[in-house]
């Protein structure tokens, strides 16, 4: 059994200005984003692409900061939708409260495809390509998010087997062992996943279907994942016992699934 170390949030304060780990992964997600982003313009069909249809650094910068937008805005207002919307309706003015927390990924994730929308349509590219050329770059962005969950030492996962050797107690979470479930996620959802997803992408695939990957292996990863993590407690476990977060990851496998195999079909046939 391991005691979570309680890591102070805060990473460097000078005076009144503080610095905390949280901040940082989002600084760390964003430059991983850009290095990645840079490296992915390398990569077929981005690398032959000329003219008005070429990609370049801004393009990148670009997609990046509209992506930003897209996960704040959809993340908060997904997390207000998703998890409390009878509370959030009799307290609107709340929803702009970002300071007290409540971030949904799958909000975040249509906040960034409606930002993909914007940028395809300003951009006259496809939408399927700008999707193709986002995806690999996300899931270390996603690990980093981990990572300050797990300093915070929040989000932790559902009481483990008292001879768990990684079993893990937490300051909020009662004298019991846990799942270190911020850490399976970083482990599936971060690094195996950009690890599966990028050399999957470095060959040229019928357009659309390396984000559809994402969408499958995200969702296939989630859901195995909130297998270990605690349900939110003003939720628990909704029908056939399954968490929030396995549901809204049911229509992105299924979605996922299909989008590949039709986008595959729509190739063969042209």
């Amino acid at each position: 059994m391991l005691i979570h170390p309680q890591i102070n949030p805060i990473a460097l304060q000078v005076g009144p200005l503080a610095v905390h780990w949280y901040g940082l992964t989002y600084l760390a997600a964003f430059a991983l984003f850009m290095f990645l982003g840079m490296r992915r313009l390398r990569h077929p069909p981005f690398a032959r692409l000329t003219g008005s249809q070429a990609w370049g650094a801004k393009d990148v910068e670009d997609i990046l900061f509209l992506g930003v937008m897209g996960v704040v805005l959809g993340g908060r207002i997904g997390y207000c939708l998703f998890y409390k919307p009878g509370y959030y309706l009799s307290h609107p003015l709340e929803v702009f409260y970002v300071w007290q927390g409540g971030m949904s990924f799958h909000g975040g994730l249509l906040g960034v495809i409606a930002s993909m929308v914007w940028f395809a349509h300003s951009r006259k590219k496809p939408f399927w390509q700008v999707a193709d050329f986002v995806a690999p770059c996300v899931p270390t962005g996603l690990a980093a998010g981990r990572v300050g969950n797990f300093i915070n030492g929040e989000l932790w996962g559902r009481l483990s087997p008292p001879d768990l050797p990684w079993g893990m107690v937490f300051r909020d979470g009662g004298p019991l062992p846990r799942h270190p479930s911020q850490v399976y996620q970083f482990l599936m959802e971060g690094l195996l996943l950009f690890v599966l997803l990028w050399l999957y992408a470095r060959k040229e695939r019928a357009q659309g279907q390396v984000a559809a990957v994402f969408l499958f292996g995200y969702g296939v990863f989630r859901f195995i994942a909130e297998f270990f993590r605690e349900p939110d407690a003003f939720l628990g476990l909704l029908s056939l016992g399954m968490s929030m977060g396995q549901w809204l990851c049911v229509p992105m496998i299924l979605g996922g699934a299909l989008a590949w195999w039709w986008l595959g079909q729509r190739k063969s046939s042209v």
